[in-house]
């Protein structure tokens, strides 16, 4: 990754950690350009003596969690979250979203759906007119049962759909929850919501990567600056 890249990474996530106040319950999300995010709400809570708890969406997010002091809690506990703070794949101009790339989209949708404000950081390459534009696949996470039936009925609904492999070892990806991902081209996706329902009345398709109306701010970053984009109300 490119200087400049992790510079407007960086930046993002600081204005993002901005909106995290005392006594809330922050979601965390997963990813690279979240760590950045992860590590600044740690040295918030130390600087300012804040009353903050963490929701990790992935073991790697816990991690980070605890390695930056960041007091945990659950859905269990606060099943109304304040705040998730989270990355994407790609973002466009309606702040609808594809994530997934790390293989947490399924608890990132849960956490995200639990909250009453959604932050995306990203960088710039990130921003696109059209999902799905550059090739970028659509996640999908699948019961390992099912890999091949799903795989057959997105070709039917005009996907191209791969098993996405481990790295460093043999096999099929293993999400925290146990199950598989999908990665499924369908070329620009012109309407996410339609996309999205197809694939969820496919059996054995858990949940995908289509993030559609729930970002309500996002963060670009570029080396010199950060762009702040939010979601128009509909009423």
């Amino acid at each position: 990754m490119r200087p400049e890249t992790e510079e407007a990474k960086r930046k993002a996530a600081l204005e993002a950690v901005k909106h995290v106040k005392d006594h809330s319950v922050v979601g965390l999300g997963s990813g690279t350009t979240i760590a950045y995010a992860i590590e600044a709400i740690g040295e918030k809570i130390r600087l300012e003596h804040l009353d903050v708890k963490g929701i990790p969406t992935s073991y790697q997010a816990l991690q980070l969690a605890v390695k930056n002091g960041i007091p945990l809690t659950t859905l269990e506990e606060h099943p109304e979250i304040d705040l998730t703070i989270d990355g994407a794949d790609q973002v466009d101009p309606n702040l609808n979203l594809i994530k997934g790339l790390g293989a947490a989209l399924m608890r990132e949708k849960i956490v995200a759906s639990a909250s009453k404000n959604n932050i995306i950081v990203v960088d710039q390459s990130k921003k696109v007119k059209v999902l799905g534009e550059k090739m970028q696949p659509v996640p999908i996470e699948v019961l390992p049962f099912a890999s091949a039936h799903v795989k057959r009925k997105i070709a039917v609904i005009g996907g191209s759909a791969v098993l996405r492999e481990a790295k460093g070892k043999l096999g099929p990806l293993i999400t925290d929850n146990g199950n598989m991902v999908l990665d499924a081209a369908f070329g620009e996706i012109y309407d996410p919501t339609v996309l999205g329902i197809k694939l969820k009345m496919i059996p054995g398709v858990l949940e995908t990567g289509l993030f559609v109306g729930m970002a309500d701010i996002v963060y670009s970053g570029s080396s010199s600056s950060v762009e702040k984009l939010q979601r128009k109300m509909i009423l």
